[in-house]
């Protein structure tokens, strides 16, 4: 099927590892345009010069709200359009209620929900003249809980909200607006979470004997998959939806498995 994506020009944030650099790469396969937004410059080149011309990339640290306006500038000055925005970027980083603090609960927010905002906010007018697509990737911990993450479950359930708030704002324009959550999804981030354990290999097992479709993780290529079909005109019908990309993690009965 052809999505209908190529020489779309579309902001990727977080774009340079796991989850991000999937879905770049498959909307490079798909003839799209993608535009890495990410702090470390290496990272991105790593994923830019990968792809021969496929993508390219800004470098901006997204917890910072004056370089998140001027990353989208810079897109905007080198390409003159933005037709669809990936919210990617974030990090689980286990600030609890207990054992977390004021600063550390904000400091959170801004690296997980508040750039969310930020890139929209910025991109917005060149998405409505577009009739652009934005989509956000948000994790199960908005609905399930996970314990000691205060800050990323409240993060994702911000996340959550503001897809169904934007999909009503932006209805006028046109601009579509749905997010995929993500539950046990294969990432390097992950993998070193899996290996920090004291047994790795028990644990990993541990988790995928709960997922019910196949006791796999969910790979970074189909979340990416699910991405390019929200951001075509395939789906041209469908906003305000949070899809779970998770292998019925989240809500089939785990019993089952």
């Amino acid at each position: 099927m052809d999505l209908q994506l190529k020489g779309k020009v579309i902001i990727v944030s977080g774009g340079a590892k796991g989850i991000g650099e999937g879905i770049v790469k498959v909307l490079a396969a798909e003839g799209a345009v993608a535009v890495i937004i990410g702090h470390n410059e290496a990272d991105n080149l790593r994923v830019v010069n990968a792809l021969n011309g496929g993508a390219s990339q800004v470098v901006a640290e997204l917890t910072d709200p004056a370089a998140c306006e001027k990353a989208v500038k810079a897109v905007i000055e080198k390409y003159g359009r933005i037709d669809g925005l990936v919210n990617n970027a974030g990090v689980n980083d286990g600030v609890g209620l207990e054992n977390g603090n004021y600063e550390q609960f904000m400091a959170s927010l801004h690296k997980n929900l508040v750039h969310y905002y930020l890139l929209a906010h910025h991109a917005l007018p060149e998405l409505k003249k577009s009739k652009g697509v934005i989509v956000n990737i948000g994790s199960k911990t908005a609905e399930t809980g996970q314990g000691n993450t205060s800050a990323y479950a409240a993060s994702n359930g911000g996340r959550n909200a503001l897809t169904r708030e934007w999909a009503v704002e932006l209805l006028p324009y046109g601009i579509r607006v749905n997010a995929i959550i993500v539950a046990e999804c294969w990432t390097p981030l992950y993998e070193n979470w899996i290996k920090a354990s004291p047994d790795p290999e028990e644990k990993l097992k541990s988790i995928v004997c709960k997922i019910p479709l196949g006791q796999r993780m969910t790979t970074a290529e189909e979340i990416a998959n699910m991405t390019a079909f929200l951001l075509s005109g395939r789906s041209s019908h469908t906003t305000g939806q949070l899809i779970h990309v998770d292998g019925g993690y989240t809500h089939l009965d785990r019993a089952i498995s």
